[in-house]
């Protein structure tokens, strides 16, 4: 199975000049896909170096600061027109941890979509102010409520596509590029039938960098369920 996992970035020198190494020495099969926004600090420049001594360091360099959901679609399309079978996302940021991508890559072998979740054995979130916490749980909450979507934690970023997945989704009708694009894509999953599975995970909240959460992510999330909800009853759902 071709493995690829997907990083978007924006200003994460410091954390990827320590992921992208751990990476390629932890697993010698997977590539390594860095979609970076034109980050200022040099996380591109980096990445092009060391893709040049190791060419499992791909790099996606886009003009601008365009959003987590269209760099991922970028990368997904990236990852198919490759010929990669398992698809992978994660953070920059070390609040996935690198081990648990082998869990991922075996689970993917008997489900389509693999889930990394905070929320399937309890609550697993090291380091989150509460305010955050709450905010994440009941977000999570709501979207359950409201899309009738079986899947505990929909706004996660930690998780593993099979290829026949993505495919069967419309990649250039995915509009969201919060954190609402997790639950646009964990929902067309589901509703097309494919197998999903929750994992629990440990997060643990960045020491590096700056976190990208905003009100406007939020405000998106919280219509783009309403979104999927009402597409979905209508037969509008791409």
């Amino acid at each position: 199975m071709k493995s690829i996992v997907i990083i978007p970035t924006y200003n994460e020198i410091h954390n990827i000049q320590s992921l992208l190494p751990d990476l390629l020495k932890m697993y010698t099969g997977l590539d390594i896909l860095i979609v970076d926004d034109n980050s200022p600090d040099g996380t591109a420049d980096y990445v092009e170096k060391l893709g040049a001594e190791d060419p499992r360091a791909k790099l996606i360099k886009r003009p601008k600061k365009m959003g987590l959901g269209t760099a991922y679609v970028a990368g997904f399309k990236f990852a198919l027109q490759n010929g990669y079978d398992v698809i992978m996302e994660m953070d920059a940021d070390y609040s996935h941890d690198p081990k648990e991508l082998r869990r991922f890559m075996e689970e993917s072998q008997n489900y389509d979509l693999v889930i990394g979740s905070r929320y399937i054995d309890g609550v697993r979130v090291i380091n989150w102010p509460i305010r955050r916490l709450l905010l994440s749980y009941f977000a999570n909450l709501y979207t359950r409520l409201i899309t009738g979507m079986p899947v505990k934690d929909g706004t996660g970023g930690f998780k593993c596509f099979r290829r026949n997945v993505l495919e069967a989704i419309n990649l250039d009708a995915i509009h969201s590029n919060g954190y609402s694009f997790q639950i646009e894509m964990n929902f067309k999953a589901w509703k097309k039938g494919f197998r999903i599975i929750e994992l629990p995970i440990t997060f643990t909240d960045r020491v590096k960098g700056t976190s990208k959460m905003s009100k406007k992510i939020v405000r998106e999330a919280i219509t783009m369920v309403w979104k999927l909800r009402l597409k979905s009853i209508f037969g509008t759902l791409d």
